[in-house]
């Protein structure tokens, strides 16, 4: 008897189950980055450091991303996608392992920034591979469903991995992500099909996304952009308590809600970026804007505080797929890189972000002002994206010597 299933349903399905398999992937990732925040005393009193000591090795995980995306991405030009993925996966694996097993301050940094490394790479040559899988029509939102694990860790992953750390001990949580990390390599292996490069796709060619200026300005774009919604979420746990009035432990609800905010987001986000690209690039950086702006009014109520929790991760991932897809269009030969690239600026608006907001604490204004100054760098963003877009329209296409 013949099968029921169409050969068009039979591509759907191997199409979702390789979005889903990257989608684990940025899962691990996501629950890697974020739960060590949240078991910085266990972390100290593991390694006998202090709390402020520890900070440094959320860091060095940050250093790993901001190296690792743009060299790995660059230096594997040659290696076919699928397999990059696999190896990105197992060095992922590696340094997880290894965090849970350190035992001195200075092998748990080495660890950390080793887990680093593979996370932008897997993420902008995920999106890559994810996009050259459907219709043109519908790039963004593939690529919005490889990310789509990030935000999802945030609701599930991180309070999971973060309450087995202070029940069992901080080590588990990574041996937990490293566990998370093996599924995923065995489901890219199973799932994601062979993505072999083209001839003409090497460290140079890769390399020539730099020399475009439309990259730098979307790179640009999201470096500024985004800070202005780091300056917030640095501070969401006093800002939640002393303007809203949340008890500490209430925090986390409030992170899950700002979680689901990102994963509605995300996939709004990529149906929109479908339809018009840039149209949702200036769409969402508006609507980061207005939600910044009056973040401080809202947070004063505790129903204001959520309802501007949820909109501040919405508005900012809605960003997210635009941002990627652009990068991809805009680099030409250099696709791999470039979206690589968007997580390393990521992670430097996120310490640009957190800096200012530390300033405007510092010069003794409230918790409502560091949002204030993040809608001022989110209409910044928007202005670069003006930019951006008016250089296109009269078609500045040419390449900086």
């Amino acid at each position: 008897m013949k099968s029921s299933v169409t050969p068009d349903e039979r591509t759907a399905r191997h199409v979702n189950l390789a979005l889903f398999a990257l989608a684990t992937g940025g899962f691990a990732i996501g629950t890697t980055e974020f739960v060590t925040m949240g078991l910085l005393p266990q972390i100290a009193d593991g390694v006998r450091i202090s709390i402020p000591t520890a900070g440094h090795v959320v860091s060095a995980y940050a250093l790993g991303v901001v190296v690792g995306a743009p060299l790995i991405a660059a230096l594997g030009a040659r290696t076919g996608r699928k397999r990059l993925l696999l190896g990105l996966m197992a060095v992922f694996v590696a340094g997880n392992v290894l965090s849970s097993l350190a035992a001195s301050y200075e092998f748990l940094l080495a660890a950390r920034f080793l887990s680093g490394l593979p996370h932008g790479a897997f993420f902008g040559i995920g999106a890559v591979v994810g996009a050259s899988m459907v219709p043109p029509g519908r790039r963004a939102r593939a690529v919005s469903m490889t990310m789509v694990g990030l935000p999802v860790a945030n609701i599930i992953g991180v309070p999971v991995t973060t309450l087995l750390g202070q029940r069992l001990g901080w080590q588990v949580p990574f041996l937990a992500v490293g566990v998370l990390g093996l599924l995923t390599l065995v489901a890219v292996w199973f799932w994601v099909p062979p993505q072999p490069v083209g001839s003409d796709v090497n460290v140079r060619s890769e390399l020539s996304a730099l020399a475009r200026p439309q990259v730098w300005m979307a790179l640009l774009v999201g470096m500024v952009g985004f800070g202005g919604m780091f300056a917030t979420y640095s501070y969401i746990t006093p800002t939640m308590t002393e303007l809203s009035g949340f008890s500490e432990s209430a925090v986390t609800i409030v992170l899950g809600v700002y979680g689901v905010g990102m994963t509605v987001g995300t996939v709004l986000g990529g149906r929109l970026a479908d339809r018009s690209l840039m149209g949702s690039v200036y769409g969402g950086l508006v609507a980061v804007a207005v939600v910044l702006g009056t973040f401080g009014w809202l947070a004063q109520t505790r129903p204001g505080a959520l309802a501007a929790v949820f909109a501040m991760g919405c508005s900012a991932s809605i960003l997210v797929p635009a941002l990627q897809t652009r990068l991809m269009d805009v680099a030409h030969e250099g696709q791999s890189l470039a979206a690589s690239l968007n997580h390393s600026t990521l992670n430097i608006a996120n310490a640009l972000g957190a800096w200012l907001g530390g300033v405007v604490l510092a010069a003794g204004y409230g918790y409502e002002w560091p949002s204030r100054l993040g809608a001022g760098l989110a209409l910044a963003g928007l202005v670069l994206a003006g930019i951006s877009g008016l250089m296109e329209r009269r078609g500045s296409t040419q390449v900086l010597a």
